[in-house]
């Protein structure tokens, strides 16, 4: 796995566990933004062929 592809699911887990802590505290405006960011780094990671799913932490 290349530098990219690690810092890219590493990005992406943090925003996940960002996502959940924000649904938990009950901060709509917070869940948007993590959603957001979520679904931008999601989105990057298709478009260059990154399997989210793929790699195990």
């Amino acid at each position: 796995m290349d530098a990219f592809t690690a810092g890219l699911l590493q990005r992406i887990r943090a925003t996940e566990s960002d996502l959940t802590r924000a649904r938990d505290e009950g901060d709509e405006f917070l869940v948007e933004v993590e959603q957001g960011e979520l679904d931008d780094l999601r989105r990057l990671a298709a478009d260059h062929g990154v399997e989210v799913g793929a790699y195990s932490v």
